[in-house]
């Protein structure tokens, strides 16, 4: 029998806990407000599910793999991150009309390097699902679209957070954009303390 409880409780602390997808919601969530935000969280929402399904079907050949593939994912996440933390700690904080780094493609790729969301997929198929679902291709299907809808509602919560404060936010848009950054260069630095 599946336990859900500590499934879930696991699930949800990993991905509601601040992170690049959530940081990055509330940035765009405070700059933009939340409707204008949704093409970047429908973005994390499709990269997220396919990292999941991506997870889920190759996780017993992955769990193989990780020692290799560790410190070259962290690199890369870890770039990244401190990438997006320079660019939103030197933005303004107008919003720009026809900004692309911020849409649908740019939610979407960071999934691709977000090495949290990869831990989060793997530990939840190895600790949880796999040993009661092994073989079952549709359940776990299904827990994998599971995992990556409990993200999206995170990124949206985070979000709608941003955007509630928006106001307070654009007055102190400095402070702001220097604490999103150290969380993000936090996140980075949280790759290698493990």
């Amino acid at each position: 029998m599946f336990n859900w409880l500590p499934f879930l409780t696991y699930a949800t602390v990993t991905v509601i806990t601040p992170g690049p997808n959530n940081i990055m919601s509330m940035t765009n969530g405070s700059r933009k407000g939340f409707k204008r935000a949704l093409p970047f969280n429908l973005g994390i929402f499709v990269g997220f599910a396919t990292v999941m399904i991506f997870c889920t079907l190759f996780c017993s050949l992955l769990s193989a793999w990780i020692p290799r593939l560790k410190t070259p994912m962290l690199i890369v996440g870890a770039s990244y991150l401190l990438y997006l933390a320079w660019t939103t700690f030197r933005s303004s904080y107008e919003v720009e009309e026809n900004s692309t780094k911020d849409g649908f493609t740019a939610g979407l790729l960071l999934q691709f390097v977000n090495a949290k969301i990869y831990i989060y997929g793997i530990m939840s198929m190895e600790a949880y699902v796999l040993p009661v679902y092994s073989g079952q291709t549709v359940k776990l299907l299904g827990f994998a679209l599971l995992l990556a809808a409990l993200g999206g509602a995170c990124n949206l919560l985070w979000s709608a957070f941003g955007s509630v404060f928006k106001i307070l936010f654009s007055k102190h848009a400095k402070v702001v954009n220097t604490v999103m950054s150290l969380l993000l260069v936090y996140c980075a630095a949280s790759l290698f303390l493990n």
